[in-house]
């Protein structure tokens, strides 16, 4: 049996002992593969409610929600919180009938990045094999990496998350196993501030008692699906072939087949592309009327619009995102006739889409996203039967280094001063 304190990092191989008997610490965490373990997945625990109580040392024992006004919904909820039952993306008006003494706070995504960014460059520091999967959390595969680290995976990660921890004063979780889809369940298992590990040699047992829904890319659709055709545990996916469960459901079915034997052939890949840029805005009551649903489009499409140029990236389709009074998402898409970064031809575009959606439904929330992206290199060719585009191109750049020298309110078009009422 291996074994390792998390506190100083001492490994062994012995019978797991109550206390490290270098630094007197209650955390030790044993396991027989712990030293030939090598895929991790790390995730900060309550990242934005974390940062925000650390900004503040009065909210440390206070209830504190991260996310928009009464008509938003939960973007985090600190461990306190949660004990109320307040949960990510639950709508705000719940999470306070849950939880009225609630201090809420409206999210920093400047602060959140700046923090993600320095959680990742210390994950960068002990292997550059590091997949962000979003701002707080990343697969992290240190094969090989015993040497320049000077001990096991384990070690080399508790050392990580003791290091992050008194650093920037958040904490991480990790989940390490032997391949990505077992360390992401893993780091669920011990929150927070936990490291929890799977192995070979259990990871069917293990599996076998959960739910469907633990895989990953099955969401309540799916598990519905599963559960009426007498499938609710992975124990029982267990009984059915993989050509039986893709022919019943399509390419799934062959995740289904192997997750289910803890099988993921998937390798940590460091420089994922970015699929989509987007943003969306909750109102503050329902809205059914076209006018003010455009009035809130356009500033949503400057807002990707800039992302895409920040990130040198061009979209070859459009998405609109509604949410309407009653919490149905609809999306609309469509193709754009070339790749682009400009607000204008996202607005034209997401503009006939919300004009084909409307029906006198009450909408509480719109987005926009620019999808299929391109290297920015390709955005708005010059196109003499359009000039518009080229109209347009001249403007937002006239307008894009305004806001460059004088901030991004120094100016802009006359349909982003339009009155909101």
């Amino acid at each position: 049996m291996s074994f390792l304190c998390r506190e100083c990092g001492v490994e062994g191989d012995a019978t797991k002992p109550q206390r490290c008997a270098s630094c007197g610490s209650p955390r030790i965490i044993a396991h027989p593969e712990l030293d030939r373990l090598a895929i991790a997945h790390i995730d900060c625990d309550a990242f934005y409610a974390s940062i925000e109580k650390r900004d503040r040392p009065d909210l440390t024992d206070r209830p504190v929600i991260v996310g928009g006004g009464k008509r938003g919904v939960v973007s985090a909820a600190c461990y306190v919180a949660r004990m109320y039952g307040v949960r990510s993306a639950m709508p705000m008006f719940k999470a306070l009938e849950a939880c009225p003494e609630a201090v809420v706070i409206h999210p920093n995504m400047s602060k959140y990045s700046e923090v993600g960014e320095e959680v990742r460059q210390r994950m960068l520091a002990v292997t550059p094999l590091v997949e962000p999967l979003s701002i707080d959390e990343a697969f992290l595969d240190l094969t090989g990496t015993e040497k320049v680290n000077g001990g096991s995976p384990a070690r080399t990660l508790a050392l990580l998350a003791r290091r992050i921890e008194r650093e920037l004063r958040v904490t991480v979780s990790i989940g390490l196993s032997y391949n990505k889809f077992l360390a992401k369940i893993a780091s669920d298992l011990d929150k927070p501030r936990g490291f929890a590990v799977i192995g070979r040699a259990e990871a069917r047992d293990f599996l076998a008692k959960r739910s469907v829904g633990a895989i990953w890319g099955v969401g309540r659709v799916m598990e519905a699906q599963l559960n009426a055709d007498g499938i609710s545990t992975i124990a029982q996916l267990l009984d059915r072939d993989e050509r039986t469960l893709v022919a019943r459901y399509g390419a799934i079915g062959r995740r289904l087949y192997r997750f289910s034997r803890g099988e993921d052939d998937r390798r940590v890949e460091p420089d994922q592309p970015t699929k989509s840029i987007s943003a969306e805005t909750t109102f503050d009551s329902d809205y059914s009327d076209a006018g003010r649903l455009k009035a809130e489009l356009w500033p949503l499409c400057e807002t990707v619009a800039r992302r895409l140029k920040e990130s040198n990236l061009a979209a070859r389709s459009v998405t609109l995102k509604l949410k309407t009074a009653k919490f149905r998402i609809v999306t609309r898409q469509r193709k754009l006739d070339a790749p682009t970064q400009l607000a204008a031809t996202l607005f034209r575009d997401a503009e006939a889409l919300l004009d084909g959606a409307l029906d006198g439904t009450r909408f509480r929330l719109i987005g926009v996203g620019g999808g299929e992206l391109v290297d920015g290199a390709e955005a708005d060719p010059p196109d003499l039967l359009n000039p518009i585009r080229e109209k347009d191109r001249k403007v937002e750049g006239a307008i894009d280094a305004v806001r460059a020298k004088l901030g991004k309110k120094a100016i802009g078009k006359g349909r982003g001063m339009e009155k909101r009422h």
